[in-house]
Order: C-alpha cells, then sequence, then structure tokens
C-alpha cells in the first residue's frame, strides 16, 4: 500500500482523511480516502460558465478588429439593471 504525501494535501483534504480514520481505522480510512482523492482528480475543476459566455461573445469581435482589449484589461460588474465595465486600475 502507498503512503499518502500528507504535506501536499490542502487544509479540507487532511481534515478528511482525520476523519475517515478515526471513523473507520487507519488502513480502511486510508485506503478510502485514496480511492475519494482518485475520483476527484478524474472530475477535475469545473469550468466557469459566465466566464464562458463572455469569452464566446466578445472573441468574434476581437478577430473582426472592432474590439480592441488593453493590457490591463477591464473590469466587468452588476449595476442596478445595467453592466459595468471599468478599465483596471494598478
Amino acid at each position: 500500500m502507498t503512503k499518502i504525501d500528507e504535506a501536499a494535501l490542502t487544509k479540507g483534504q487532511l481534515r478528511k482523511l482525520n476523519a475517515l480514520r478515526k471513523s473507520v481505522g487507519d488502513e480502511v480510512g486510508e485506503r478510502a480516502f485514496a480511492e475519494w482523492l482518485a475520483s476527484q482528480a478524474a472530475a477535475g475543476p469545473k469550468a466557469d460558465g459566465n466566464a464562458a459566455t463572455i469569452v464566446d461573445t466578445l472573441w468574434p469581435l476581437v478577430q473582426d478588429g472592432t474590439l480592441a482589449i488593453p493590457r490591463g484589461g477591464y473590469l466587468i460588474r452588476r449595476g442596478r439593471g445595467r453592466i459595468i465595465v471599468e478599465p483596471v486600475k494598478a
């Protein structure tokens, strides 16, 4: 059985590992945690749907040359019934 590298785990993952060890024992808890961690890695991070929508909307305008986004970028936020777009202040 491979040993779990606890230094590479996040705080939440360590809490889950310790809870499993405490509830079902060290060996079974580590095996269950290893299976859970493998399933989490396979799922991967979820994509942000809102960011994808913004990219899909603006990318054709950037390719046409009708929209130029400066190096610093813009801050997009919601206002009262409208969208507020401001240059990012460094």
